[in-house]
This record gives C-alpha cells, structure tokens and sequence, in this order.
C-alpha cells in the first residue's frame, strides 16, 4: 500500500478562496478518484493558520499511486489553483506503507 502526500501553500488573503475551491472540487473529483483502480482513500485538506492546502490518498500498488498524476480533472485542478497563486510542492511523494493501526 501508499500513501500519497501532495502539500501546496498560498497567501493567506487566499484562503476562503482556496477552501471554496477545495470543497467545491469533489463534484468532480470524488467520481473521477472512484473510477481509477487502487484508490483506498483519499483527503482533501485546508488550514488557515499555515495556509497550506494538503492532498493525502492511500492506494494500493504505486503504479495506482502514480496514475492520480495523469487524471484529467486533477490536471485542470491543478492549473486552476496555480492561476489563483497557489504554490505547489514538487515532486509529489507516494510513500510505501511500513505498517497501519488494525
């Protein structure tokens, strides 16, 4: 299994923004995220005190983890979210699972 963190930061005038943004997104992406093979779960999150948004999905294989990279609606995510001056980290990190609470 992986988990895949994806961590991005903005300024704080940006925050309600970047929450509506956030929440608004899952119309699109909760179908397209249960459409992709793997996808055990998947966080989308927002804090204002650091104003960082912060993108956490578990998956299967890494091969599932990496195809979140070509998914159509996260691409267009992405750009939109870039325009508005979000800054993301790179490279998106899928880590291997070591171990989980039962």
């Amino acid at each position: 299994m992986y988990v895949r963190v994806s961590r991005a930061s903005y300024p704080a005038a940006l925050h309600s923004e970047v929450s509506e943004r956030l929440n608004s997104s899952s119309q699109t992406l909760i179908p397209a995220l249960q459409r992709l093979p793997g996808c055990v779960s998947f966080f989308a999150s927002a804090d204002a005190a650091s104003n960082t948004m912060v993108n956490v999905s578990v998956w299967d294989t890494l091969e599932h983890a990496e195809a979140l990279t070509s998914l159509a609606e996260m691409t267009a995510l992405f750009k939109e979210f870039v325009q508005i001056g979000v800054e993301f980290e790179r490279p998106v990190i899928n880590y291997e699972v070591m171990w989980q609470l039962p």
